[in-house]
């Protein structure tokens, strides 16, 4: 069941919404050559705790830390460790927090130092198809909507999207209905209305879109080695469309 917000679940989900993109800018300002993820896991709880807010993945399905770090060829779920980052890393960085008993939840992926073509490319897709399957977030319209924007744009710029992972439903849990695959049909799935709020997170490979287990036991990464890139927002439907509460 989809469950629809109040208006005062929606204002501390805005709030939430607000503090984690805050937290998520101050930890990409400190993703640089020379650092180790696990000091990016460090500065995240430490930021999450000063905002009267709790980690919401630490001890999700037994991931033990707060921030998810995933590099080059991994999608997503990386294991914060004593890698240390370099020139030319791709670095998707996912985090959720717990504020006043509501869920938020975002992705975002850089490239230390100056991309390559292709780095540059994937990037720049990857916005794109988040940045329209949220255009699309619109009451009246479906599901499906969204999941075929994204393989559009994707697979039209000579990319793949992830088929095994997918966006979801938020709110007091960190997931909750619907699911929102990275791939469908235009009209198929739950229609889309008012006080509906999820994640919708793009997750694109420059190669294969199959995945399997990353060394770490908790992450994913592309089974040919490709590169992969994520972007992650968290939206509110309004009776005028959809609201960015991440950004």
């Amino acid at each position: 069941m989809i469950l629809i917000k109040k208006d005062f679940e929606l204002q501390i989900m805005a709030e939430a919404g607000k503090i984690l993109a805050q937290i998520m800018k101050n930890i990409a300002k400190q993703i640089k050559p020379g650092i180790k993820t696990i000091e990016l896991d460090e500065l995240a709880e430490r930021l999450i705790l000063e905002s009267n807010s709790a980690p919401s993945f630490k001890g999700y399905d037994g991931f033990p830390n707060s921030l998810c770090v995933s590099i080059n060829e991994e999608v997503v779920h990386g294991l914060p460790s004593n890698r240390v980052l370099k020139p030319g890393d791709m670095v998707s960085f996912d985090l959720g927090i717990c504020y006043q008993g509501y869920q938020a939840d975002m992705a975002r992926t850089v490239v230390i130092g100056r991309p390559n073509k292709l780095q540059k490319k994937l990037v720049k897709v990857t916005k794109q198809a988040l940045d329209a399957a949220i255009k699309y977030a619109k009451p009246g319209n479906h599901i499906g909507d969204i999941e075929w924007i994204t393989q559009n744009i994707a697979e039209s710029n000579g990319f793949n999207v992830v088929r095994e992972l997918c966006g979801h439903g938020v709110g007091k849990t960190i997931h909750e209905e619907p699911q929102i695959l990275n791939f469908g049909k235009r009209g198929t799935g739950p229609e889309i209305k008012p006080g509906m709020v999820f994640c919708i997170e793009p997750m694109v490979t420059a190669g294969d879109w199959q995945l399997e287990k990353a060394k770490d036991g908790f992450g994913y990464k592309t089974i040919d080695n490709s590169l992969a890139c994520h972007f992650e927002d968290m939206i509110a439907i309004t009776v005028k469309g959809p609201k960015i509460l991440t950004r």
